[in-house]
């Protein structure tokens, strides 16, 4: 498929490009609908000279979906060529709040997918894809909260550094700062969170390969190039995203066999912590940081260390099931207590207004800090007879969510007057 090119019809700069949007299009490929249709439909409005740089965007989305990123990347590209304000759809014509949400140009896992923690609201979403070297809408699409959703990737850093330059006079409120969310970063994280009574994260150590194959070659220990670690370790390639390259290795031989099925230059390591219960199962939870307050958002539970709720088999246990229920039922009184003070530290130190964690349970009843990022997603697709009791928590992470952005603008408009 060619990328949309100058076909796509002209519209005002300052204006926001109206799309069908990425909630809408994730849930139906989430529900299993067949996108075809779709993609055939907005093709041709491309090819003949009809589409808007909604249906553009909307294309890009359907295409990284089914499987095609540089396609799909190269669409958006051309697409941000000719503008870069687009409009979600929203419950009411006459919103209560308007939000603008700055994103980079990158993949669709790249930026916070906010229009799931905004979708049926009364509230306004416009995004502005900030791209280095392009000058700002001016005047900016009004708004009363801006929001930054760019994430902590290599590919957004461009962006976040042109909105940090501008971000000391930003018209209105301007939350999850681009400083702080650069801090994020796993070879950053663990130094801004080292010391927290009753947390553990693991010092991730960024070690090249030449080092690597120095340690297979008996040059030098694993401990010397990558300081605090020994076998078994947790390896990544630097840069990769949703566990592509995460593997343990327990010695100097599979070291080497890992090395020789990846080619890539740089990795992240890090010590592997057993976090196994004493039923033997792992369990990884989701929480949500909202204006500081944790949320419970989901709870994976299987028999293996790299988990992720899609391999965990919630959907073919009920037992799971039971256990994330009262995992979020008893969350205040539960986890959210026995970790309080750990979070509440967390939180602080991040500076975020809205961020997400990956963490897990010691041993020993410490919180253990797998990543913390700003643009994991938070969504209410699950089926709600499989999960009935998901739809209430998610509503009230969505409602948190909200009531920050209603606070910070209020907050602004008092001081204002």
């Amino acid at each position: 498929m060619a990328p949309a090119s100058s076909n796509l019809s002209e519209a005002a700069a300052t204006m926001a490009a109206e799309r069908i949007g990425f909630a809408k299009i994730t849930k139906l490929a989430f529900d299993g609908v067949n996108l075809a249709p779709l993609l055939q439909e907005l093709t041709r409005k491309i090819d003949n000279g009809t589409a808007s740089a909604g249906d553009g965007m909307d294309l890009s989305l359907i295409t990284q979906l089914l499987g095609d990123k540089a396609t799909g990347l190269a669409i958006q590209d051309e697409v941000l060529a000719q503008h870069r304000l687009f409009r979600s759809p929203c419950a009411t014509p006459t919103p209560r709040l308007r939000v603008l949400a700055l994103a980079a140009a990158i993949d669709m896992g790249g930026n916070t997918p906010i229009e799931f923690l905004l979708q049926d609201t009364d509230i306004e979403l416009t995004t502005l894809y900030v791209v280095p070297g392009t000058e700002l809408p001016s005047p900016l699409p009004e708004h009363d909260v801006a929001i930054v959703i760019a994430s902590d990737s290599e590919e957004c850093r461009p962006a976040l550094a042109e909105i940090d330059r501008l971000a000391a006079n930003w018209p209105r409120p301007l939350l999850n700062a681009p400083a702080k969310i650069v801090g994020l970063d796993r070879d950053k994280l663990f130094r801004l969170l080292g010391g927290i009574e009753g947390l553990d994260i693991p010092a991730t150590i960024t070690v090249g390969r030449a080092q690597l194959l120095d340690v297979l070659l008996s040059n030098c220990s694993l401990p010397e190039v990558a300081a605090g670690t020994d076998f078994p370790v947790i390896i990544r390639p630097r840069g990769s995203h949703a566990g592509v390259g995460l593997a343990k290795i327990d010695d100097v031989f599979a070291l080497g066999k890992y090395l020789t099925e990846r080619q890539d230059q740089e990795f992240f390591v890090a010590r592997y912590v057993d976090y196994a219960s004493e039923d033997g199962l792992f369990r990884k939870y989701r929480v949500v940081i909202a204006d500081g307050k944790p949320y419970a958002c989901h709870m994976a539970i299987a028999d293996q260390w790299n988990i992720w709720y899609l391999n965990a088999g919630m959907s073919e246990s009920a037992s799971k099931r039971l256990e994330e229920s009262t995992f979020m039922q008893t969350f205040d009184i539960g986890f959210g207590r026995r970790h309080r003070s750990a979070l509440t530290e967390l939180s602080a130190r991040v500076g975020l207004d809205y961020f997400i964690i990956d963490c897990a349970e010691t041993k020993s009843g410490d919180l253990l800090i797998f990543e913390a990022d700003n643009t994991a997603v938070v969504h209410n697709m699950d089926s709600p007879t499989l999960f009935p009791y998901k739809p209430p928590q998610m509503q009230k992470i969505f409602d948190a969510f909200a009531a920050m952005l209603t606070k910070r603008a209020a907050q602004h408009a008092e001081h204002a007057a």
